[in-house]
Formats: C-alpha cells, sequence, structure tokens
C-alpha cells in the first residue's frame, strides 16, 4: 500500500533517551511531505497522460485500421480499374484495328472497282475508236469511189456528144441522152457489203485496166468500159 501524504503527516515515534531532535525530524516530514505531493500529483497528472495517450493510441491504431483497409480497398479498386481499363482499351484499340481493316477493305474495294470500270471504258473506248477509224476508212473509200465514178461519167463521150456544136435533130434525141447520163450518174445499184464487228466493209475496189477503153468504177465496186 502507498503512503499518503497524510500518512506520513500523522505519523507518530516514540522517543527514547537520547533519540533525534524531535523538530528537526518534523522539519524533514514536512520536507518530504511536500516532495511526495509533488511526485503523487506528477505521477497522477502522468497517469492521466498515459490513460490520454493510450485513448489517443486506440484511436490512431483504429484509425490506422481503418486507414489500412480503406487503402486495402482503394487498391483493389484502382486494381479493378486498371484491369477494366486494359480490357476496354483492348476491346478499343481491336474495334478501331476492325473499323480501321473495313474502311480500307472497302476503299480497295472501291479503287478496284474504279479501275475495272475505267479499264472496261477504256477497252470499249478503244474498240469504238477502231470502229470509227474503220467506218471512216469505209466511208473514204465508198465517197472516194464515188466521186471517181462520177469524174468518169462527167468526162464520158455521152457529155461530149450532148454539147457538141452541130444540130441535134428533135428534143426527143436530148432527153434521151440526158436520161441516159442520168442513169450512169445514179446507178440503181446496191452496194454490196461484209458485216465485221457491226462494221460495213466494201470489198476491194478493182483496179483501172491499163487499155485505152475508159473504166467507170460505180460505188458498188461494178465496172463499165466505154
Amino acid at each position: 500500500m502507498v503512503l499518503s501524504p497524510q500518512d506520513i503527516h500523522n505519523k507518530e515515534f516514540s522517543t527514547k533517551l537520547r533519540g533525534y531532535n524531535v523538530d528537526e525530524v518534523n522539519d524533514f516530514l514536512d520536507q518530504v511531505i511536500k516532495d511526495y505531493q509533488i511526485i503523487l500529483q506528477e505521477n497522477k497528472d502522468l497517469g492521466s497522460q498515459l490513460s490520454e495517450s493510450k485513448d489517443k493510441l486506440s484511436y490512431f491504431n483504429d484509425l490506422k485500421d481503418s486507414l489500412n483497409q480503406s487503402i486495402l480497398v482503394a487498391q483493389e479498386a484502382a486494381d479493378k480499374v486498371k484491369t477494366n481499363s486494359k480490357k476496354e482499351a483492348e476491346i478499343t484499340s481491336r474495334e478501331a484495328q476492325k473499323k480501321a481493316d473495313d474502311i480500307l477493305n472497302a476503299a480497295s474495294e472501291k479503287a478496284n472497282a474504279i479501275l475495272e470500270e475505267a479499264s472496261k471504258r477504256a477497252k470499249k473506248l478503244a474498240i469504238e475508236t477502231d470502229d470509227l477509224k474503220k467506218n471512216t476508212r469505209v466511208f473514204r473509200q465508198r465517197l472516194q469511189v464515188m466521186l471517181e465514178s462520177q469524174l468518169e461519167v462527167i468526162k464520158g463521150s455521152d457529155w461530149d456528144r450532148l454539147v457538141e456544136e452541130k444540130p441535134t435533130t428533135t428534143y426527143e434525141d436530148i432527153e434521151k441522152v440526158v436520161g441516159s447520163l442520168d442513169k450512169l450518174a445514179n446507178p440503181d445499184v446496191e452496194s454490196e457489203t461484209k458485216q465485221s464487228n457491226g462494221v460495213d466493209l466494201v470489198e476491194d475496189t478493182p483496179a483501172v485496166n491499163d487499155s485505152d477503153e475508159t473504166v467507170v468504177i460505180f460505188p458498188d465496186g461494178s465496172t463499165k468500159n466505154e
């Protein structure tokens, strides 16, 4: 049991012959009582501080546990967010890659279709150009043959006889000559053609004879010796 200052103050000692000086002992005890009271108060204060410290320590321990738990929860949440973000990033990347591939494939197909269409048009244009050249050559040949035929008709002896200065017997004779010239200038004969890829081609024009006779070449390829 711890003595209190009051116990020390009320303590009585028995006296003996030649014992200690009572006043000195009392003075010393008074000093001890004062110091003891200080020590007890300090001890009490320290006890109170210790109790407060224990309460604070308990509070901080609880707070530490809560913080640790919060940290663990936050870490788990961060890991989940990180994992989900990574998955979403991978999904987004795959979708973006797929869209890019689809766009590239569509553009490639469209470009191929355009190139194929352009190639077809170029081939068609080449064929049409070739056909036009063939038609032009045919028209030129036919026009040349027709003009040469008409020129030969104009150079014919019938025209010479018609414009002679000697009197003509009758009007009927002149009309007969003119009518015969009209028939020669506009022969009622269809041109013989050959079909080749939808283009009319005339037969090869016969060569003019090297004799003294005049050869008239008609548009159908037939000739007349005069």
